[in-house]
């Protein structure tokens, strides 16, 4: 995921702004990490690079 998403994604559920937290990045992409409302406080992995933004009861968990 670019990080220039930010400008264009909002959470899902109330529209309102998502703060990024990148945990691992490769040549300026985010890799893994999370988006989280900064409204509601829901949290959107980011795995592969592609952000899940199913709301929460629409996601498929995967196994830990």
């Amino acid at each position: 995921m670019n990080e220039d998403l930010l400008d264009i994604v909002c959470c899902p559920l109330d529209k309102s702004e998502l703060e990024l937290d990148a945990q691992d990045r490769d040549e300026g992409e985010i890799v893994t990490g999370t988006l989280t409302c900064t409204e509601c406080g829901e949290t959107y992995p980011i795995e592969d690079g592609i952000p899940n933004l199913l709301p929460p009861d629409m996601r498929e968990e995967t196994p830990a």
